[in-house]
């Protein structure tokens, strides 16, 4: 397996919020609709459910992330649709009683030989996936 980990990014929202607010999926879809322009360009096509979060992208196709284990430090999310198996976490990290950092986590069974050709795409994913959970918090 190979981890491409985000940049922190820190939130001024208490972890529990966070958590709370990550335990049901759609309540992020009015977070997103807010984004500016360039933000939702960085995000791409994003879709959710209660349990999952659906990602169109024109290399792979239709990705769908299922929630999998959820506690108030740290939501897995599992590939449904993947062409290798990937789980994508997000942690959140209490830094004060009203600050939050989120990190995400991207881990994926890739062969050897092939992370040196899609590792910097993973890791622009990763950071995309931990900006996307901190733009929506």
């Amino acid at each position: 397996m190979a981890k491409y980990t985000s940049k922190p990014a820190v939130v001024n929202r208490p972890a529990s919020e966070l958590s709370g607010k990550f335990s049901d999926f759609r309540q992020l879809q009015a977070a997103l609709d807010n984004l500016d322009a360039a933000q939702k360009a960085k995000v791409g096509d994003v879709a959710f459910t209660e349990d999952s979060i659906k990602i169109s992208t024109p290399q792979v196709g239709d990705i769908v992330l299922k929630a999998v284990e959820r506690t108030p430090e740290h939501i897995r999310l599992e590939a449904q649709h993947s062409p290798v198996p990937m789980n994508l976490m997000v942690d959140f990290k209490p830094l004060t009683d009203n600050s939050t950092e989120v990190t995400g986590t991207i881990d994926v069974d890739l062969p050897m030989m092939l992370r040196p050709l899609v590792g910097p795409t993973l890791q622009k994913a990763a950071d995309q996936f931990g900006e996307l959970f901190a733009n929506l918090a």
